[in-house]
């Protein structure tokens, strides 16, 4: 599976998570105190061997902005794909690398556990 596959299933499963937060409250709140138990509801895929934290916040208030500050990209983990080169080449806005840096978190987590 490609990067940029890796990255579309990570938002295609980061929305799952959502649209079940925003209809169960039961599953957003467990989903924020209990981020791997939520997960593998979900999936029926086993967590308990994942050696990173997974960290949920609600971020639902619309008179609030939230910004998420994700770790530096990992240059060994990241392989771009043909398309993505030339978009460096040419320039990106800050908001395309950070959606490639919580890219790589998510496809981390569906690549290794998913």
């Amino acid at each position: 599976m490609t990067y940029l596959e890796q990255q579309q299933k990570g938002v295609e499963f980061l929305g799952t998570l959502t649209q079940k937060a925003w209809e169960s409250q039961e599953f957003k709140n467990l989903l924020i105190n209990d981020p791997k138990t939520a997960i593998e509801q979900v999936t029926g895929k086993d967590l308990s061997s994942l050696d990173r934290r997974i960290i949920v916040t609600d971020q639902t208030d619309p008179s609030a902005i939230y910004i998420n500050i994700p770790s530096p990209p990992d240059a060994d983990m990241m392989e771009l794909t043909e398309e993505q080169l030339e978009l460096v080449a040419g320039g990106v806005t800050p908001a395309y690398v950070a959606g490639v840096v919580v890219g790589v978190g998510v496809c981390w987590l569906l690549d290794r556990y998913l």
